[in-house]
């Protein structure tokens, strides 16, 4: 058959036919999609149950540790600067010798102190006996009462330099005594000032600075609305302080609360606290910054949920709860605080409800899911979900 330029098909000249082709093909390629699409599936999730627990009430802060006692190693007379007994950075106990001055000066100032007053002595010793003397020949009348005063007052006299020789001993024995230096306290020492062979000046700079740091201090602040609820329970008992150290995966240290300020800070509207630490470790250092749990008391019975179970939204944040038919729920809560990674609800949740814990990115309301077997959110072991069934 010949088909010229003017030559078309008949059946593209009516289009409802052309119409009805088209349609039949478009259903038949959605008919052939949607069964290749599979079957619908629950979401996997793994879930916990609200729990009931004690629960501490708490302070957070940031804390900035203190020295217990720092002391300043002066020197208290001048001289050479013989001997140094420690090493920098040492630990120290207290009565330890850590400095010698060049005692020889100051010896020699006692010995000669020591000579004068045995010279004394004796003088004041033959005073006495002739004022003795004279006392009784003024008795006899033989001799003038002006005489006999004259040698009680030479005999006084002798006895007031006697005290003045001792009282000189003792000065020169105690700067004798300070040409060693002891340590004051136990604790640990800093960078050394001055190296043996310097001349060392009375209340100079310090030779070395002494920091007591078992135990330490450790100083933070805290909103005045909580000093009420802080006076309250400490007249309850002592009340526990908890500092975590940054960057240290050791265990915190714990010590108790023995001070706080006289009066709030008007410019902060803070109240200055401190808390006393054992540091038997001495993992708490001076002018380190450490976290800090001021514990007032425990909640009983409290309702509690893991903090990764919860998830914000636009209205607040929510759980999703695990209803008995496999779906969940979204459902708004109140949450107070958190307490090592849990969370404390005042609203939205009973205890023994199940809850998801992961897997939430991938749920809606209303969606169907799978419980996962696995560790619990604490990590005991214990098989999670098994309150719920699945399909």
């Amino acid at each position: 058959m010949y088909i010229g330029m003017g030559w078309r098909w008949p059946w593209s000249r009516n289009p409802v036919v052309l119409f009805l082709a088209t349609s039949s093909a478009l259903v038949s390629g959605c008919a052939k999609q949607e069964a290749a699409r599979p079957p619908h599936t629950a979401v996997p999730v793994i879930v916990t149950n609200v729990a009931r627990k004690s629960v501490p009430i708490q302070v957070s802060a940031i804390g900035n540790v203190e020295a217990y006692s720092t002391v300043s190693i002066k020197a208290q007379v001048p001289g050479e600067l013989l001997g140094v007994h420690f090493k920098e950075g040492d630990s120290v106990r207290k009565g330890q010798l850590l400095l010698t001055i060049d005692p020889r000066p100051y010896q020699a100032a006692l010995a000669q102190a020591q000579a004068a007053l045995a010279r004394d002595e004796a003088l004041a010793a033959n005073n006495r006996a002739q004022a003795q003397r004279y006392a009784k020949l003024l008795e006899a009348g033989i001799v003038a009462h002006q005489e006999a005063e004259s040698f009680t007052s030479a005999a006084d006299a002798s006895d007031a330099v006697v005290k003045a020789d001792e009282a000189a001993i003792q000065t020169a024995q105690i700067n004798f005594e300070f040409c060693q230096i002891y340590s004051p306290i136990d604790g640990r020492t800093g960078y050394l000032m001055l190296k043996p062979g310097n001349l060392v000046k009375v209340a100079d700079v310090p030779i070395v600075v002494i920091n007591q740091v078992s135990p330490i201090f450790v100083n933070f602040t805290v909103p005045q609305q909580v000093l009420p609820d802080i006076r309250k329970f400490m007249a309850q008992g002592t009340l526990l302080v908890t500092a975590t150290l940054p960057n240290d995966s050791g265990p915190d240290e714990h010590g108790t609360l023995t001070f706080v300020d006289n009066a709030v800070d008007p410019t902060t509207g803070t109240i200055h606290l401190r808390a006393t630490f054992a540091n038997s470790q001495n993992r708490l250092w001076p002018g380190l910054y450490v976290n800090i749990l001021l514990t007032l008391s425990k909640e009983a019975n409290a309702t509690v949920v893991p903090t990764h179970a919860i998830v914000p939204g636009q209205k607040g944040p929510f759980v999703y709860v695990v209803k008995t038919d496999s779906t969940v729920e979204a459902r708004p809560v109140v949450s107070s605080r958190t307490v090592e990674g849990e969370s404390v609800i005042e609203k939205g949740l009973e205890v023994g409800e199940t809850i998801v814990t992961e897997g939430q990115v991938s749920l809606a309301r209303g969606t169907k899911v799978e419980i996962k077997r696995g560790l619990n959110d604490a990590g005991r072991g214990r098989p999670t979900g098994g309150a719920v069934n699945s399909n």
